[in-house]
Parts: structure tokens; sequence; C-alpha cells
């Protein structure tokens, strides 16, 4: 099992939210179930999809309306929100804030140390 595919080829409700995600954040716009569907890898049933999607509205990850006779679906953050914010999250579960951090600047490649050092330097300066 890699954390994607339950052992029966099956992939978890994570990864089946990640992905109804990454389609709504490529969407130019807001979606169907049905387009959403269309973008997803797998061929899922629409009904599974609108599961999915029932799950992230209650999560307040995505939000819909109604359009016509269906509901159009779009996400609430971009996804650097949404990613940041679970970064902060995982910071959070951490007993030792300090070294949390510490290790993941010890892990930052050059480029992502001197985006980082712009960042902070950019922040200082407002």
């Amino acid at each position: 099992m890699n954390g994607v595919e339950q052992s029966n080829g099956r992939r978890s409700a994570g990864q089946l939210e990640n992905n109804v995600l990454a389609v709504l954040w490529a969407a130019d716009g807001e979606l169907t179930a049905v387009q959403i569907n269309e973008r997803l890898p797998g061929g899922l049933a629409v009904t599974t999809v609108l599961t999915i999607l029932s799950r992230l509205i209650a999560k307040r990850q995505v939000q819909r309306h109604r359009q016509g006779r269906s509901y159009v679906f779009a996400p609430v953050r971009d996804e650097a929100a949404y990613t940041a914010d679970q970064m902060f999250s995982l910071l959070d579960r951490g007993s030792d804030r300090q070294a949390v951090l510490a290790r993941f600047v010890s892990g930052l490649s050059e480029e992502d140390e001197r985006l980082m050092k712009d960042l902070l330097q950019d922040r200082e300066g407002r």
C-alpha cells in the first residue's frame, strides 16, 4: 500500500478530495459535478464525485451554488492558501515549533532558501 491507494486498489477519500480540488484549481471557473468527473482519472461514478464534493463543502473547502437545473462548484481558497493552511496545521502539531522550523529550513534548496529570505525581507519592508 503506497498511501494513495488502499490494499484493495481503491483510492482513499483523502486522495479523491485532493484530486477534486486539483481539478477545481485548474479550472477557469466553476464546474458541475459532471465536468469535474470528466477531468478526473479513473472513471469514477458521478455519485462518488458528488459525495466527495459534499465532504469538501462540509470542510468549507468548496462552495456551490445553483446554476440552472444543476449546481456548480468552486474552491473556497486558491491552492497556495490551502497549502499554506496545511503547513500551519502541521507546524501546530509539533511540540517544539523551533525544532520543526529548523528542520524545515535545513531541508530547503538554495533556490528555496533565497526565495524565503526575499519573502521575509519584503515582509519587513512593509
